[in-house]
C-alpha cells in the first residue's frame, strides 16, 4: 500500500477502501501545481535559491502575488524557508519528487493527447504547455 493514497502507487490499487484523509493530503498537495504562476515559481527554485524581491523581477508579477503563491506552496510542502539578513529565502522542498511530478504529467498529457484541452478548468491548457517547458529544462 502506499502510503500517501492509501493503497494507490506503483504497484496498482489496493483491495482495501482509499484513505479518505491521505487523499485530502494528496489534492492540497497537487493544488500547488494547480497554478501557472505557482509552475513558474517552482521553476525558478528548480535553478536556485530566490528571495521574493528576485522572483517577482523574474516573473513580472506584483510582490503580494508573488508572497501568495509562496503560502500556498510552503503550506503544501513544496518549498521551503529561511531567513537571510532581512530577507527570506525560498527553495525547493523535494527537488528530485517536484521534477518526477512534472515528469509524469508531462508522460500523462502525451498520453491522453487533447484530452486536457477539454479539461473544464480554463487553465488546464496553460499548465499543460507551461509543465512540458519545466521539464526540458
Amino acid at each position: 500500500n502506499h502510503p500517501r493514497t492509501g493503497g494507490v502507487g506503483p504497484a496498482g490499487p489496493a483491495s482495501s477502501p482509499l484513505d479518505e484523509a491521505a487523499l485530502a493530503s494528496a489534492a492540497v498537495l497537487f493544488r500547488g501545481f494547480a497554478d501557472v504562476s505557482r509552475l513558474a515559481i517552482l521553476a525558478h527554485l528548480m535553478l536556485g535559491e530566490h528571495r521574493v524581491r528576485d522572483l517577482t523581477e523574474h516573473l513580472g508579477l506584483a510582490q503580494s502575488t508573488v508572497s501568495e503563491h509562496l503560502r500556498c506552496l510552503l503550506s503544501c510542502g513544496l518549498v521551503q524557508v529561511r531567513a537571510q539578513g532581512r530577507s527570506s529565502v525560498y527553495s525547493l522542498a523535494a527537488e528530485a519528487g517536484i521534477r518526477d511530478v512534472l515528469v509524469a504529467a508531462e508522460e500523462l498529457l502525451a498520453a491522453t493527447g487533447d484530452a486536457v484541452q477539454l479539461c473544464p478548468r480554463g487553465e488546464a491548457e496553460q499548465v499543460a504547455v507551461f509543465a512540458s517547458r519545466v521539464v526540458s529544462q
